[in-house]
């Protein structure tokens, strides 16, 4: 939603978001029109300690209440006054990792992200066990790891959860989650609607052998549907939020949600045979399910709406981070020859470039790999930029490889769900990268093969999602039997003009050629991650401007 205007709305007609993306922590204030009524922003970015990706727990707490104070700053420069209070609030933040506290809410060992890829074994063989698709990234990937490991947290360890269910229960004491975050922790039975019960006892038995006395149920958050009463903002939690205490406790808190989950919110795509994508510094796609898939493959996740719904997930760890580091490489020549550009500006410049480019890629390949790709069979990533000798090297053609890169690894799965007669009759992209328009929707058309829509909540991400979400669960509350898809459909979607591209038959089938030399040159990078160590001092890229989350994840 574009930002309102006029006067600020009833304070306890407001819903306020907060997501912790993977480069930024956003809060965003939405009024009942759902229309934004301000914004705060901080910038963070994840660290590698001894091998893992990780964040402290100093560095959530500076981000969230730097973004809840800039967003304050915003709504008194507006408007005069300095909220004490809203209508309700939520907590989004990168799905999956592993935050394993003891009996005293102490973390264990430092917040294991999604990023990470050390759980291979682990998700090897949860996977067989279960007969579903065990994600290196998931919780329950993490958890079992550190059992086989045996690692010497185990013995104290009193909870888990993601890191949106760490901050919730900080601010309410609530040790819960939403269905949809929650099904990145560990597999949902879509007819109870919370965690799978045979699969529970399986692991149980697994970890009772290993390490007798672990219970692994208890560890668990409880699972809510969107809607529910998830607990009210306490003393402490308002504390949190911010240490001046302007903001006065007993707000409601919706369940706490994962990025995918405020992603499809934010698209209005939480109904069958709809989906999206969210382009960040991860990529990924969800498509919400008719009917179970026919079997069980390594690319797709089955995860839920935030209602509870079975959703497909192809889940790629490297998104735009490396075409954004690119644009950031254009920018400072640009402001070498003293012609200085807004990052916004060099980055549209980039993605305009691309439509002159050929179909094909002309020859030149781009791998977004600054970290492993477990759909690739990659542990570790290497970015990279090849060409053929006889290729012809220019910037229409440099630009449309680095964006047919960001949605390679996505395309490998998308072709998957085509595989087993997955159809969808919408796809909806959300995004910095979908800013300028007709682009980056264009080659994502081609890469997927299917019409991509793409509304003025584009740009929104995931704190408008679960201001949405929070702003659902009170109207919930008040009006009773209220379904999520009609929330969505009718009061917050229902005046909004989409955009929609079809594929072009001349861009699909460059990217078909692209595509496969893409597959073909997945020995280079191999070779690349064999030969080639890692940087002592690898970080995240900043890509902030572009962050769909997120989070993103």
């Amino acid at each position: 939603m574009t930002q309102r205007a006029g006067n600020l709305p009833d304070l306890g007609e407001t819903a306020l978001g907060i997501e912790l993306g993977s480069t930024t922590i956003k809060a965003c204030l939405i009024g009942p029109d759902h229309a934004t009524v301000a914004t705060g922003s901080h910038l963070w970015e994840n660290e590698l300690v001894d091998g893992l990706w990780t964040y402290s727990l100093e560095a959530v707490w500076a981000g969230v209440q730097g973004a809840v104070a800039a967003l304050g700053d915003e709504v008194e420069r507006r408007y005069g006054t300095r909220p004490t209070t809203f209508g309700s609030i939520g907590v989004s933040a990168m799905m999956h990792g592993y935050l394993a506290f003891d009996e005293a809410g102490e973390l264990l060992v430092p917040f294991r992200t999604w990023r990470n890829t050390n759980t291979a074994v682990a998700a090897a063989e949860l996977s067989e066990i279960f007969g579903t698709n065990i994600p290196l990234r998931w919780s329950v990937a993490h958890l079992y790891q550190a059992i086989l490991d045996d690692e010497p947290h185990l013995p104290k360890i009193a909870s888990l959860t993601t890191l949106a269910g760490y901050v919730h229960r900080a601010l309410t004491g609530n040790h819960v989650l939403g269905v949809g975050d929650a099904s990145g922790v560990f597999p949902i039975d879509p007819a109870t609607g919370t965690y799978d019960q045979r699969m529970l006892e399986q692991l149980g038995h697994l970890a009772a052998a290993k390490r007798p006395g672990l219970r692994v149920e208890g560890l668990l958050p409880q699972v809510l549907p969107a809607g529910a009463d998830a607990g009210r903002l306490t003393p402490d939690g308002a504390a949190l939020l911010d240490p001046t205490g302007t903001l006065q406790p007993g707000i409601p808190l919706c369940p706490p949600e994962g990025d995918a989950g405020t992603g499809m919110v934010a698209t209005n795509s939480v109904a069958k045979r709809t989906g999206n994508v969210s382009a960040g510094t991860s990529i990924f796609a969800m498509v919400v399910l008719e009917a179970p898939l026919a079997t069980v493959h390594h690319a797709i996740d089955i995860v839920t709406t935030p209602a509870g719904d079975p959703v497909a997930m192809v889940h790629c760890n490297n998104g735009a981070s490396e075409l954004d580091a690119w644009a950031g490489v254009f920018g400072e020549f640009a402001a070498a020859l003293g012609h200085p550009c807004e990052p916004d500006a060099v980055f549209g410049a980039l993605l305009t470039a691309a439509l002159k480019g050929s179909p094909d890629g002309g020859g030149l390949l781009a791998y977004n790999y600054l970290a492993g790709e477990p759909i690739t069979g990659l542990d570790e990533g290497r970015p990279l930029f090849v060409r053929t000798p006889g290729s012809r090297l220019d910037l229409a053609g440099f630009a449309r490889a680095q964006v047919y890169g960001v949605f390679g690894t996505l395309a490998l799965g998308m072709r998957v769900l085509a595989d087993q007669g997955v159809e969808i009759d919408a796809m909806f992209a959300h995004g910095g990268l979908f800013r300028t328009a007709g682009v980056a929707q264009r080659l994502l058309a081609a890469a997927i093969g299917a019409p991509v829509a793409v509304g003025r909540t584009a740009g929104e991400g995931g704190a408008w999602g679960i201001a949405v979400l929070a702003a659902y669960a009170r109207a919930a509350e008040a009006e009773g039997d209220l379904s999520l898809s009609a929330y969505l459909a009718e009061r917050v979607f229902g005046d909004i003009d989409l955009e929609v591209v079809e594929p072009d038959a001349a861009d699909l089938a460059g990217f078909r050629t692209y595509l496969e030399r893409y597959e073909a040159g997945l020995d280079i990078e191999r070779a690349a991650v064999a030969s080639l160590a890692p940087s002592a001092d690898t970080t995240d890229i900043a890509d902030s401007a572009r962050d769909a989350e997120e989070g993103d994840q």
